[in-house]
């Protein structure tokens, strides 16, 4: 009588094989599904923006800017007085890291200026989005609520102008028949964005009343360089009755500070 040979050790090596070809092994279904790209490699954390910290506001401002903008402080006899208001007053902040501001207000015999001095320091809690890209973001909404005209047609100076010219800022300049009558800004000096200024800019110039007379004219002056927003805020009301402040002038002198800014921030 014949029987079946049985050879254990050929069938053990017959299921190892057939397990094989069905598959790699459990642990490789595991790191497949940990990793579904495959390429085992983690996205790159976006980059910091270039500043870490933020300068003293009312430190930033030289006294000879300030004798221009504010022309009333060199009109204060007092020397303590007076060296007070060199100094300004820093705005409320809980992190001076993130946000420093600094105002001055100085009276004269032909009008009272406001001068707001404003660095924001933007950083993204988001390990994809970079600081300067959340800069940006905050700068088009800053840009966008300012309300600024569509962009026009102008010449070699003024806001809207690539080249980007600075208006005179001599305080004997004379106001143009249109900013003198109506307290429009003339053509050249209309608000809207500045290409020369950081790495976008934008100025805004607007004329409101205090009281139901005197006219007062807010120049703005904003741009931003990497994380940083700076903000200028130039505020001047007459005290004569039917006086316009003049937009050459302000717009001259916010602009000279803007750029002195600029200056100290990339230095």
């Amino acid at each position: 009588m014949l029987r079946k040979a049985y050879v254990p050790g050929a069938a053990a090596l017959l299921v190892a094989l057939l397990a094989g070809c069905t598959g790699g092994s459990p642990g490789d279904d595991q790191a497949d599904n940990a990793n579904p790209g495959g390429t085992g490699t983690a996205e790159p954390a976006a980059q910091p923006g270039k500043y870490r910290t933020l300068p003293e506001a009312c430190g930033a401002v030289p006294h000879g800017t300030l004798d221009s903008l504010l022309p009333g402080i060199k009109q204060i006899m007092d020397v303590d007085q007076r060296d007070k208001a060199y100094e300004g007053q820093a705005t409320l902040t809980y992190d001076t890291d993130r946000k420093t501001g600094c105002r001055w207000k100085v009276e004269s015999a032909d009008a009272t200026d406001h001068l707001h001095v404003d660095f924001e320091r933007v950083v993204s809690y988001d390990n994809t989005v970079s600081d300067d890209s959340q800069a940006e973001s905050v700068f088009a909404a800053k840009q966008a609520a300012a309300g600024l005209p569509e962009p026009t047609a102008t010449g070699s100076s003024g806001a809207n102008s690539g080249a980007g010219g600075t208006p005179s800022s001599s305080s004997s300049s004379t106001s143009s028949p249109s900013s003198a009558s109506s307290g429009v800004p003339p053509a050249g000096l209309q608000p809207g964005t500045l290409s020369d200024l950081g790495d976008e800019a934008f100025l805004d110039d607007s004329l409101g009343s205090s009281g139901s007379t005197v006219q007062q004219r807010t120049v703005t002056v904003a741009f931003r360089t990497s994380n940083v927003i700076v903000t200028i805020e130039y505020m001047e009301q007459p005290a004569s009755v039917g006086t316009v402040p003049d937009s050459e002038e302000m717009q001259g002198r916010a602009r000279e500070l803007a750029e002195r800014l600029a200056d100290s921030l990339s230095g």
